[in-house]
Formats: structure tokens, C-alpha cells, sequence
């Protein structure tokens, strides 16, 4: 069978493939254009899982809220060229809609919730991938309730993104604060919630520094009681001095608008990954290696 222009050209706008690729795909398929897709699909799912063990470290956070919750995405990619792909960026925002929606708990759930189209955001993902030619991922979620209070989300570009919910105040106090969170990146609300594996670790440090000055004990431990109050204001949210006016801490902040933090969420796209380093110039020398043993 003839495989005309118009055959690929409808391929092209239903699968949004490549035009060598579709046109391959419906000569396997004797011009069935539904049989070419369902192939290509198949075959998307196998590129897929190829490229499942490449590093995703890029890639962008996204949210979506609605008049009682919020919830703060992180979608990886390879590379941050993709994270800017419009492709990408719907993607994305499906997966942020979804877990908002779904009720989802955790991610291996959320892959499985269907997305706005029908399909899974797994099958989605799949296709992507097969698309784009790089891994991507969901890696994690955070929804949270406004509870009575208020919720709201900021994000700082694409690679920053906050909730914070509050008691008492409004709308605005909460993204000034979620703001602030983007710029500070606190480690936890107060001193109480500060973990004691944490506090422990900057003692030991402080301890060992301050020692070295040969100065008393009694000397020592003040010297080490100081630094750590100096280190819970400045990691702690409402010891940090409020980054729009840095004359009051946000705790000042909050007590004067008769709020309250009752949790916040900050992601950064690929905190926490191990980023594949390339060096350029060994691949170079590595490719003029190979050339010259052929």
C-alpha cells in the first residue's frame, strides 16, 4: 500500500512523532494508521524502560491549588533544555492537576491515576519519553489542607517552589512568607521541630572548634551555647529575620497579623540526586581514541 503525505501528516498531528518515524511506522502497519499508533505506543513503552536507569536531574517544580489545598510537584528530566520543552511543561502540569484531584498518596499512586486525557500519567510519562528521548520522573509530591486557615504556594522559577500553611492571617502574609521560605530555605519551623541527630552534629562541632581556643570549660560551653542559638536563628523559620524587612524575624512577623506557621514544604529541583558529571574534555579524547583504533 501507497503511504501518502496525508497518511504521515495525520500520524504526525495524532502521535506527535517525527515524520521518518511515523512514516516507518505505517509501512510496518500496511497504512492502518490506528495499528501504526498502537505499535508505536508499544514500542514507546520499550524505549521507556531503556532509558528508566538515566539520571533525571533536572526538570522543573509545579503546583496546583484549589480553595482548599495545595499541592507542590517535582517532575524530573535529564536535562534543563527538556525542562523548557512545551511538551515538558504540560506534562507537568497533568501530574500537578492529578495529584491535586486524585487523592493520591504516594507517588507509585499517582503514576497509576488517570490524567486529564483518560490515560494514566504512567502511560503519559511513556509516551513522553518516547517522544522527548530522555528519562523523566515524577519523584515526589506534598499536598496540604488549608484546614481553616490558609494555604498558598510560590514558586521562585521553576527549579524553587513552597507551600506554607498558616493559621489566622491571609493570602498575602502566606506568600510573603512562602517567599521568604524560597530565599531562606529554613530547615524547620521552630527550635522544637529542629531534629536532634541535627542539633547534636552542629554541637559536636562547635564543641571540637571551640575547645581549640584552650580557654575553661565552663568558657567552652558558653561559647558552644551561643553558636547553637545563633544557629537556630538563622536555620530556623521563625528565628530568621523576614527577608522583606529584615529589622523583625518572622516570628515578630506572624504574631503581629495573629498568625501561625502550621507547616511548610520547599522543594528545589534535584536537591538530593547525584548529578552524573561529564567532562568534556575526556569525552573528546575518549571519541579521538576511539576514531584512531578503527
Amino acid at each position: 500500500m501507497d503511504i501518502t503525505a496525508a497518511m504521515v501528516k495525520e500520524l504526525r498531528e495524532r502521535s506527535g512523532a517525527g515524520m521518518m518515524e511515523c512514516k516507518k511506522a505505517l509501512v510496518e502497519a500496511n497504512g492502518d494508521i490506528e495499528l501504526a499508533i498502537e505499535n508505536m505506543r508499544k514500542s514507546g513503552a520499550a524505549k521507556a524502560a531503556k532509558k528508566a536507569g538515566r539520571i533525571a536531574a533536572e526538570g522543573a517544580i509545579v503546583t496546583a491549588s484549589n480553595a482548599t489545598h495545595a499541592v507542590l510537584v517535582e517532575v524530573n528530566s535529564e536535562t534543563d533544555f527538556v525542562a523548557n520543552d512545551d511538551n515538558f511543561k504540560r506534562f507537568a502540569s497533568a501530574v500537578a492537576d492529578t495529584a491535586l484531584k486524585s487523592g493520591a498518596a504516594d507517588v507509585a499512586t499517582l503514576r497509576d491515576a488517570a490524567g486529564p486525557d483518560g490515560e494514566s500519567l504512567e502511560q503519559m510519562r511513556a509516551g513522553l519519553v518516547a517522544k522527548i528521548g530522555e528519562n523523566i520522573e515524577i519523584r515526589r509530591f506534598t499536598v496540604l489542607a488549608a484546614d481553616g486557615g490558609v494555604v498558598q504556594s510560590y514558586l521562585h522559577g521553576k527549579r524553587i517552589g513552597v507551600l506554607v500553611a498558616l493559621t489566622g492571617g491571609n493570602a498575602e502574609l502566606a506568600r510573603d512568607i512562602a517567599m521568604h521560605i524560597a530565599a531562606s530555605n529554613p530547615v524547620c519551623v521552630s527550635e522544637a521541630e529542629m531534629p536532634a541527630d541535627v542539633i547534636a552534629k552542629e554541637r559536636e562541632i562547635y564543641s571540637a572548634q571551640a575547645a581549640e581556643s584552650g580557654k575553661p570549660a565552663d568558657i567552652v560551653e558558653k561559647m558552644v551555647v551561643g553558636r547553637l542559638k545563633k544557629f537556630m536563628a538563622e536555620t530556623t523559620l521563625l528565628g530568621q529575620p523576614f527577608v522583606k524587612d529584615p529589622d523583625q524575624t518572622v516570628e515578630k512577623l506572624l504574631k503581629s497579623n495573629g498568625a501561625m506557621v502550621t507547616r511548610f514544604v520547599r522543594y528545589e529541583v534535584g536537591e538530593g540526586i547525584d548529578k552524573k558529571e561529564d567532562n568534556f574534555v575526556e569525552e573528546v579524547m575518549a571519541q579521538a581514541r576511539s576514531a584512531t583504533q578503527r
